[in-house]
């Protein structure tokens, strides 16, 4: 299957590698079905592309490689849609707000995306009651005046 992406022209999909959102995404909810496309070798950052519209793609990332501490709840509603059986079926991704200077670029722990790799559903979680913001910097400035990539 061909889909047009924002980053990458058009390319060639594996159709079972398509993401379900049951309720789209805040702000897309029409758009519910996405693909995860790396953007680095390591495979730290991701395009999760959406695979009818073009323009709609956001720059994801694994949210415990930048924020060791960061942890919540996965409400009952979430699990059940999304089929989760066992925490091992589960991958959290953050959108990420990328900046010029990267030392600029903020993470959004507010509103992880939880994935269901085994069923490949998905959902942006709204967390709530929670110190968690829409932009957490993803560098932290040191004491002497250095930055460094958290943690």
């Amino acid at each position: 299957m061909n889909i047009k992406t924002k980053f990458f022209g058009e390319m060639e999909i594996n159709p079972e590698s398509i993401i379900k959102f049951p309720n789209g995404l805040p702000g897309f909810e029409q758009e519910d079905e996405f693909v995860l496309l790396a953007i680095d070798e390591e495979e730290i950052y991701h395009s999760l592309q959406s695979t009818k519209s073009e323009e709609v793609a956001l720059i994801v990332t694994n949210p415990y490689l930048f924020f060791t501490e960061y942890e919540f709840h996965v409400d009952k509603s979430t699990q059940e849609l999304l089929h989760i059986e066992d925490e091992s079926d589960v991958v959290v991704l953050s959108v990420l707000t990328l900046r010029d200077s990267f030392a600029d670029s903020t993470a959004n722990l507010q509103a992880p995306i939880i994935l269901n790799v085994k069923k490949n559903k998905a959902k942006q979680l709204i967390l709530m009651d929670t110190d968690y913001e829409t932009k957490h910097p993803l560098v932290s400035s040191q004491k002497d005046g250095d930055s460094d990539v958290n943690p």
